[in-house]
């Protein structure tokens, strides 16, 4: 399922919504060679974040524990990149909106180095880098669902369905596949096999549902919710 848009109009610009967006397209042209093979593989090695690395468990090559942060800005392909910016986009927006620009940054960082701790916790020994803006992208996901369970995501299922779903369902259906794909990984036969790091995912979501309610502005998830529109005045006292 890829989500289209959602209806759910901001108060706010969503400047570090966009500017998250431009610094993960900027690493991906300018670190990661736009996906060309030698350059991508480099990059993965120098700025992804080994779990063996962070705890001890080899030499360390690339960054170290410095890659937990560098690692948010790196992707594997074109596909990945996209899908991440899409989510990002269509969630991200709102969350932003909820809680104003300064704090949204500290959120998307706090979920981002969360989503990799999960994932270093289910696989301290892996050699295998991470890379990819997902965990924190999870963490936007939790809060979303806390914030608007209801709002209607317009929603892509390839290659001809389109679908109205109410967040929750979407938010929901898309988590429980998370955790069942983290359960299944945890078979021995599956333990260093690379793929998609589900429990990252999963840590960032609930880290999203956990900290929203230290991280949103009341009066701003409150307004949209009663659908109040805000003074210019409120708005700018409020954004940041």
């Amino acid at each position: 399922m890829i989500p289209i848009r959602d209806e759910n109009p901001t108060e706010l610009t969503p400047f570090v919504s966009m500017i998250l967006i431009g610094l993960n397209v900027a690493a991906w042209i300018l670190l990661q060679g736009a996906g060309s093979p030698p350059v991508l593989l480099a990059s993965i090695e120098a700025f992804g974040s080994v779990p063996c690395e962070v705890t001890g468990g080899c030499p360390v090559r690339g960054l170290g524990q410095s890659a937990l942060l560098t690692s948010l800005f790196m992707h594997g392909s074109w596909g990945h990149l996209i899908g991440n910016m899409v989510f990002l986009w269509v969630f991200g927006n709102n969350v932003e909106d909820s809680m104003g620009h300064l704090r949204f940054i500290v959120f998307y960082l706090v979920c981002g180095l969360t989503a990799s701790a999960a994932h270093i916790l289910f696989a301290p020994n892996s050699a295998i880098p991470m890379v990819g803006a997902s965990g924190a992208i999870s963490g936007i996901m939790g809060a979303y669902v806390l914030l608007y369970p209801r709002v209607r995501v317009h929603t892509w299922l390839p290659p001809f369905f389109f679908v109205d779903l109410p967040a929750w369902y979407f938010l929901g259906y898309w988590f429980v596949i998370q955790l069942m794909m983290g359960l299944s990984s945890l078979a021995p036969t599956m333990a260093e096999q690379g793929g998609v790091a589900v429990w990252a995912h999963v840590g960032g979501f609930v880290a999203g549902v956990v900290l929203i309610r230290l991280f949103e502005k009341r009066r701003l998830t409150e307004a949209k919710r009663k659908k109040v529109k805000l003074s210019r005045a409120e708005i700018a006292d409020l954004e940041w």
